[in-house]
């Protein structure tokens, strides 16, 4: 049988023919859905400990630009042990710190990139999720297969291997699939049930997309609240300096938009923007001009098991936080982490990784998600049934925090039976 892999072509992805016929390797062979941030980085760990590993990506190629995403605490590590500090490190925004401002540009509150070690508002590495996904992805791709432009249309488990039939044709056969495809998993809705069963939504929604840099950002996010509608505006700078990136947040109880629609998107979002203050107006007058619009409902995905036989689930799939924890992109990496290290330390036998996985992984997501519902609790607008905003300067938040960014061990799973094996280039 032929595997189609994703190779670079002047930039664009596309796609070559390439043999796979011969010996089986020692490691399992693995299919990974989504080619973002928590798939590629799953495949990164699964290839060092000697997995065969396959990412399948719906869109035709790698989606670039996106909202900013932050490594803090045990996230930072995570990366340090792929290897990958520097390159990271060089291709982040170089924020240096955020201002909060009133409807007439005051500033209200100011918040640096140093601040808390690193790890406060403006995290000490913070990328471009587009960025991160290219990093991850030029990483991993010399090993690891990727299908772009196709998708999982069924799958069938059977006792020691999970049938994959492709949109796009093709049937496959794996050891272990890992569904890494966002808050609106397919593959979860295929494996677990239906999206209503897992989505929990915070009552907010949040729009970003990126615009020309007219207004003069230099290294500072500036973010207005409205705290009477519970609407914000933000606009933040990006390495390229005629560029910045805009982002809108309002509250929205009863959101009913189809997130593939756009049109309908911006339309939502001028309604729900309409009168807001500050430069709100401007950079509106973007909307239809943007390449990379996104929209969608601040939510969380809340699961008893993030495991189903030979089948698991990872990031946003699996535990998403919503944007208002910041932390979606180092539960993805960390998690990432565990579970191809859990894998390979179980021998390969998914009930044992799994199992282990979803042990060390869940306090660690469940500090998250409590962030999370925290931020948009305070974002919530003022009501006489509304709960009381959050008193933030209690012992109880410092707590909650150090056991979002840093509560969770790491181990060392250099010494795993498959660890040790050679994996190959």
């Amino acid at each position: 049988m032929e595997a189609v892999m994703g190779v670079e072509d002047s930039g664009q992805e596309r796609t070559i023919r390439s043999g796979r016929q011969g010996a089986r390797v020692s490691g399992p062979e693995v299919l990974v859905a989504g080619a973002s941030i928590a798939g590629p980085a799953l495949a990164h760990w699964l290839h060092r400990f000697g997995a065969e590993v396959t990412v399948v990506e719906r869109a035709p190629g790698l989606r670039p630009g996106g909202q900013a995403v932050d490594a803090r605490g045990v996230a930072r590590e995570v990366i340090r042990r792929m290897g990958l500090d520097t390159v990271v490190r060089a291709a982040c925004t170089d924020t240096a710190g955020a201002h909060t401002v009133d409807a007439g540009g005051r500033v209200l509150e100011t918040f640096r990139a140093d601040d808390d070690g690193g790890d406060g508002f403006i995290a000490d590495i913070e990328i471009l999720r587009g960025d991160l996904s290219r990093l991850l992805y030029d990483d991993t791709r010399g090993g690891v297969e990727y299908v772009f432009g196709d998708r999982i249309a069924e799958l069938t488990q059977g006792a020691d291997r999970v049938d994959v039939v492709f949109a796009g044709g093709a049937r496959r056969r794996f050891d272990l699939v890992v569904g890494a495809d966002g808050l609106h998993s397919p593959l979860r809705a295929m494996a677990f049930g239906p999206h209503e069963r897992f989505l929990r939504h915070l009552g907010h929604v949040l729009a970003f997309y990126s615009v020309p840099n007219e207004f003069g950002l230099d290294r500072w996010l500036l973010e207005y609240q409205d705290q009477e509608s519970g609407r914000s505006a933000l606009l933040r700078p990006v390495q390229d300096a005629t560029r910045a990136m805009s982002m809108f947040t309002f509250a929205c109880a009863d959101f009913d938009a189809d997130y593939r629609d756009v049109p309908a998107q911006k339309r939502l979002l001028r309604e729900r923007t309409a009168g807001l203050g500050w430069l709100a107006p401007d950079i509106l007058a973007h909307l239809d001009d943007a390449p990379d619009f996104y929209l969608d409902q601040v939510a969380q995905v809340v699961m008893d098991r993030w495991s189903s036989g030979r089948v698991a689930l990872l990031g946003d799939a699996a535990f998403s936080s919503s944007p208002m924890s910041g932390q979606g992109t180092g539960l993805a990496l960390v998690g990432a982490y565990l579970l191809a290290g859990e894998l390979a330390t179980a021998g390969w036998d998914p009930a044992t990784g799994f199992a282990r996985y979803e042990a060390r992984m869940r306090p660690f997501v469940e500090a998250n998600q409590e962030i999370g519902r925290l931020n948009a609790r305070s974002r919530d607008v003022p009501g006489p049934d509304a709960e009381p905003r959050p008193d933030f300067t209690g012992e109880w938040f410092t707590d909650l925090v150090g056991r979002a960014i840093n509560g969770i061990e790491l181990p060392d799973y250099a010494g795993s039976p498959a660890a040790a094996a050679p994996a190959g280039p």
